[in-house]
C-alpha cells in the first residue's frame, strides 16, 4: 500500500468532524468510485455492514471481507472491507481509507492505528476519518495531509437530567458495566414494557438483532454500554447516561469529554436534532462539559500511541527487543502491553517453545501464534496455552489437527445456559474463527469457517431468545396491573408508523382505518383495560389519520365488490345510492373515535374522489349529455342513456330516424340492432365502472366481470343476476353470452351481405364468435338470422357442392329450398346455375 515511485504523488486527505457528519459515507463513495480500494473499520461489525452495502453495489465477485473471524474474499477481488488490524497492507490499491483514526490515541488498539496513519497509502488517494482532536498531531505526523473538516448535519441539546420512567421513547440509556445494564434493564420492562441491549460482548449477529428489536419499535428504548458510541446508526432521539465512570480494562476512570461527545452524537441522524442528558444516580453535566459536547469542541490529543512494526524475526530476544523501542518521534508514546505481546514474554519462558522457535520463518509463525486474539479474557493462562499449542502443532505438522478443531467448536455447540454463559461461549467460537480462517494453519479453511460460523449463528440466536426473555415483558398480568395502577394518565403509548397501537412497549391492537381492532388475546377484563389504554393512545391518531385523508393522492382509495370505500387497503366507508344512478352518495364507517365534524370531512374528500373517479371512466357519456344541452331532439335519448348507465338494451324505435341516428353516432353514441349504447363504454374501465353502478343500484355485489379480451363466454357458467349481462353490454346468443360491440359489428356485416338476398356462409364466422363451429346455427339463430346447411351430392349427381347459405329473418311463411347441384355434370356453368337457383 505504499504510495508509487512514478513521480505522481498520492493525495492524503483527513476528513475530520463529529458524529453524524456523513465521514464515512463519503469514504465509501469514494472508495467505489477508484478501480480498487481498501477500508479498515474499528469493528467488525462494521466490517460486515460496509461490506454488505459495497456488495450491492459493485456485486459479490468483486468485493472481499477480511476481519479476524471472516475471511471472503473473491479471485477477482477489487474493493476489500476490513478491521483495521486486518487490513491487507501486502496488496498495491489505488485506494486507502482508516475510519476512526483518532483512535490513534487508546492505549490498547492505538499502535495499530498509528501504524496505518503513518505507513498505510494508496497509490493515488489515502482517507483518514475521525473526530478534530487528532488534527494538530495528524498534521504534524502527516505534515503533506490535507485536513477537511465536516460539521454535523443536525443540533445536540442538552435536556438535564430525568428519572428513568419519565425518559421519552426512543431512548438509548447508557451504563458502563454489565451489572448495571441489567439492573436498568430489569427495571425499563416493569415500567415501560421492554428494551433492547446492547454490549461490546454480543456478537455481531445478536446486536445486530437487538438493533433491529429497537429500530422496528417492538421496543422503544435501548439499555447500552459505551459500545454504542461507535458504528451503531439508530432512530435515537435521546442519549440518557446512567453514569459518567468506567473501567477501562487497566484502571476505573472518568470518560473525556470526547467519549461524552461520542456517544451522546448517537442521538439525531441525518438532519433529526437529537438531545442528550443524565438519569438515575448520575449527576447533572457540568456546564463546561455540555457547551464542549453541544459546540462539538473538545481538546486536542497530545500524544498517540506506537509500536514498532519493523520487528526482528533473528530469535526470540530480538523480536521483544524490536516490539519495545522508545517511540522515534516526538507526539508518540508506547501504549498498554497488548496480549500478544503478553503472550510473547510468557511464551519466551518456555524452553519446549524456545526450542521449536529457530529460524526466521518459525518466529514468524509464532508471533502470529501469539496475535491470536483473547476474546475470552479469563484471567489465567488458558490463552497462553492456546497460542503455544497451536504453535506447536503447526510448526510439528504444517497444520492444527482437524480432530482437535472439530472438538474444540463441537464443544461449544451447545444453546443452553443464560445469557453470560452464552456470550463466554461466543467469546471462545470468535477464537476459533479466527484460527479457523487461516487458510496457512488450517486444512479446508473454508468448511472449518462455516462449521464455526453455524455455531456462532446458533448461539447468537439464542442470546438474542435470553435477552428478549429476560428484558421484554409481554405477559398480558403486567399490562393490566399497569392499567388499573395509572388508570391511562402515566401509561406510554403511541400508534406506530404500520398502525399497531403500543400501551407500556406492549402491542395491544391495530388501528385498521378509523377503527381499533384489539388484539385476539386480550379478552375479558383484560380486553377492557385494553381498549381504555387505546382509546388514550388514538386521539392524537385520528385527527392526523382524517388529515391523512384529506391530503391523501386519489391512488391511494379504492373501490370493492362490496360497495366499500378502501383507504390503504381497509374499509373507510361505503357507497350508497344516490338520486341518480351515476351519482351514488359516500357514508363514512361508524366509528367512536371521529366526531361529527371529523366525519363530514372524510365524507367530503372522499365524495370528490368518487365523482371524480365515475366521471373520468364515463367520461364520453358526460360529454355527449353535455354537448345535447342546445338540441332539444336529443336531449330525450341522452338523458334515458344517462339514467340507464350508457345502455339501453333492445332496438330502441325513438332513435332510428336517420336524421337522430346520424346525430347521436357524431356524439359517439349508437343505435344498434340490439341496444342504443356509446361503444367507448365497451372499453374495460368504463364496463367495470357501469358493472359496479348498476349492481349499487340493484342492491347488490358488483358481479366479476370476463377478462376484457374475451368476445364470448359460455351462458351457463356465468351465475349473473338477470338483466346484468344486458345491462354491461353483453347479448344472449343461444349458448353463450356475445359482447355487445362485437355482436353489432358482426351482425351489421351480415346485415349488408344479405341485403339483396340470401348469402354464402362466410369463412372463419366461428372464430370471430370465438365458439366452436357446431354452436354457430344456435348464435345466429339467436342474433336473427337463418342458416341452411350445405346440401350434399346424390350418388348420380357431379359438380361442387352447394356452401352453406345464410338467410335472413323469416318474415313470412315461405319455403326456402337448398340450391341443388345440377344433374348434368358435363354443363361448364353447372356451378353457376346452382348459385343462380
Amino acid at each position: 500500500m505504499l504510495g508509487s515511485d512514478s513521480g505522481f504523488t498520492a493525495r492524503v486527505k483527513a476528513v475530520l468532524g463529529p458524529t453524524n457528519t456523513g465521514k464515512t459515507h463519503l469514504a465509501i463513495e469514494r472508495l467505489l468510485a477508484h478501480a480498487s480500494g481498501v477500508i479498515g473499520f474499528p469493528l467488525r461489525l462494521l466490517a460486515r455492514e460496509n461490506y454488505d452495502r459495497m456488495v450491492a453495489r459493485k456485486g459479490a465477485r468483486y468485493v472481499a471481507l477480511i476481519t479476524g473471524e471472516e475471511k471472503i474474499i473473491p479471485p477477482e477481488a477489487r474493493w476489500f472491507s476490513c478491521t483495521v488490524e486486518a487490513m491487507p497492507l501486502d496488496r498495491a490499491t489505488e485506494f486507502v481509507a482508516v475510519d476512526e483514526i483518532q483512535l490513534c490515541a487508546d492505549p490498547d488498539r492505538g499502535h495499530v492505528f498509528t501504524d496505518r496513519l503513518l505507513h498505510a497509502r494508496g497509490m493515488v488517494e489515502t482517507m483518514f476519518l475521525g473526530s478534530e482532536t487528532i488534527r494538530p498531531l495528524l498534521q504534524r505526523l502527516v505534515p503533506n495531509a490535507q485536513v477537511d473538516t465536516r460539521p454535523r448535519l443536525s443540533q445536540l441539546t442538552y435536556a438535564g437530567p430525568a428519572k428513568l420512567v419519565r425518559l421519552p421513547p426512543r431512548t438509548a440509556v447508557v451504563a458502563f458495566s454489565a451489572a448495571e445494564v441489567y439492573a436498568i434493564a430489569e427495571l425499563i420492562r416493569r415500567r415501560k414494557g421492554g428494551c433492547a441491549v446492547v454490549m461490546g460482548r454480543l456478537s455481531p449477529r445478536t446486536r445486530n438483532a437487538q438493533v433491529a428489536l429497537y429500530q422496528d419499535r417492538e421496543v422503544d428504548f435501548l439499555v447500552a454500554t459505551d459500545a454504542i458510541g461507535m458504528g451503531l446508526n439508530m432512530n435515537v432521539d435521546h442519549v440518557a447516561f446512567a453514569g459518567l465512570g468506567k473501567f477501562d480494562g487497566h484502571r476505573p476512570r472518568r470518560l473525556t469529554a470526547s467519549e461524552v461527545g461520542q456517544i451522546a452524537g448517537r442521538a439525531g441522524r441525518g438532519m433529526k436534532d437529537g438531545t442528550f442528558g443524565t438519569t438515575t444516580q448520575c449527576p447533572p453535566l457540568s456546564d463546561e462539559l455540555v457547551r464542549a459536547v453541544e459546540a462539538h469542541q473538545f481538546e486536542a490529543l497530545d500524544t498517540l500511541c506506537w509500536r514498532n512494526s519493523e520487528l526482528d524475526f533473528s530469535g526470540v530476544e530480538a523480536l521483544l527487543d524490536s516490539l519495545t523501542p522508545p517511540p522515534p518521534r516526538q507526539g508518540l508514546v508506547r501504549g498498554n502491553d497488548s496480549s500478544d505481546l503478553e503472550t510473547l514474554l510468557a511464551l519466551s519462558r518456555d524452553p519446549d517453545v524456545r526450542r521449536l522457535a529457530h529460524g526466521r520463518n518459525r518466529m514468524r509463525l509464532l508471533w502470529d501464534a501469539c496475535q491470536i486474539p483473547d476474546f475470552r479474557k479469563l484471567a489465567d493462562d488458558t490463552h497462553t496455552r492456546l497460542c503455544a499449542r497451536v504453535f506447536d502443532h503447526v510448526a510439528r505438522e504444517t497444520e492444527v489437527p482437524t480432530d482437535w478443531l472439530a472438538s474444540q467448536i463441537g464443544a461449544l455447540d451447545r444453546a443452553e445456559g443464560d445469557i453470560d454463559t452464552l456470550m463466554q461461549r461466543l467469546s471462545g467460537v470468535r477464537v476459533w474463527s479466527y484460527i479457523a480462517a487461516r487458510s496457512d494453519w488450517v486444512k479446508d479453511t473454508l468448511h472449518w469457517q462455516a462449521c464455526a460460523r453455524q455455531v456462532e449463528d446458533k448461539l447468537s440466536d439464542a442470546l438474542h431468545e435470553r435477552l428478549i426473555s429476560r428484558f421484554v415483558d409481554r405477559r398480558a398480568a403486567h399490562l393490566m396491573r399497569r392499567l388499573d395502577g395509572s388508570d391511562g394518565e402515566d401509561l406510554l403509548s403511541a400508534v406506530t408508523t404500520r398502525g399497531d397501537v403500543v400501551v407500556e412497549g406492549h402491542s395491544v391492537g391495530h388501528v385498521a382505518g378509523f377503527g381499533f381492532v384489539p388484539d385476539p388475546a386480550a379478552v375479558g377484563d383484560e380486553k377492557k383495560l385494553v381498549l381504555r389504554a387505546a382509546r388514550r393512545a388514538l386521539r392524537a391518531e385520528m385527527p392526523r389519520r382524517v388529515g391523512a385523508v384529506e391530503t391523501a393522492a386519489d391512488a391511494g382509495f379504492a373501490l370493492t365488490r362490496d360497495h366499500l370505500v378502501t383507504w390503504t387497503d381497509v374499509p373507510i366507508a361505503r357507497l350508497m345510492r344516490g338520486t341518480t344512478p351515476l351519482r351514488p352518495k359516500v357514508q363514512v364507517l361508524d366509528s367512536e373515535f371521529l366526531d361529527g365534524a371529523e366525519r363530514e370531512r372524510v365524507r367530503r374528500r372522499l365524495q370528490t374522489w368518487l365523482d371524480g373517479q365515475i366521471s373520468a371512466d364515463l367520461a364520453p357519456l358526460f360529454a355527449a349529455e353535455t354537448a345535447v344541452q342546445s338540441a332539444p331532439a336529443l336531449r330525450g335519448p341522452l338523458h334515458r342513456l344517462t339514467q340507464a348507465l350508457g345502455l339501453i338494451p333492445g332496438l330502441d324505435e325513438e332513435t332510428l330516424a336517420p336524421a337522430v341516428r346520424a346525430a347521436l353516432r357524431a356524439l359517439g353514441v349508437r343505435s344498434g340492432r340490439f341496444a342504443l349504447f356509446m361503444p367507448a363504454l365497451m372499453k374495460p374501465r368504463a364496463a367495470a365502472m357501469r358493472a359496479r353502478l348498476w349492481a349499487l343500484c340493484s342492491g347488490i355485489a358488483t358481479p366479476e366481470l370476463p377478462d376484457a379480451a374475451l368476445v364470448s363466454v359460455p351462458a351457463q357458467q356465468t351465475a349473473w343476476p338477470a338483466g346484468f349481462a344486458a345491462a354491461v353490454g353483453w347479448v344472449e346468443a343461444g349458448p353463450i353470452l356475445l359482447r355487445l360491440d362485437v355482436a353489432e359489428k358482426i351482425a351489421g356485416e351480415l346485415g349488408f351481405r344479405l341485403r339483396r338476398g340470401p348469402s354464402a356462409l362466410p369463412s372463419g364466422l366461428a372464430s370471430r364468435f370465438a365458439v366452436k363451429a357446431d354452436l354457430l346455427p344456435a348464435v345466429l339463430r339467436q342474433l336473427g338470422f337463418r342458416v341452411l346447411p350445405a346440401a350434399g351430392l346424390e350418388p348420380d349427381q357431379h359438380g361442387p357442392p352447394a356452401p352453406a347459405m345464410l338467410l335472413p329473418p323469416r318474415r313470412r311463411r315461405a319455403v326456402v329450398e337448398a340450391p341443388r347441384p345440377l344433374v348434368r355434370a358435363s354443363g361448364p356453368f353447372a356451378a353457376l346455375a346452382a348459385l343462380r337457383r
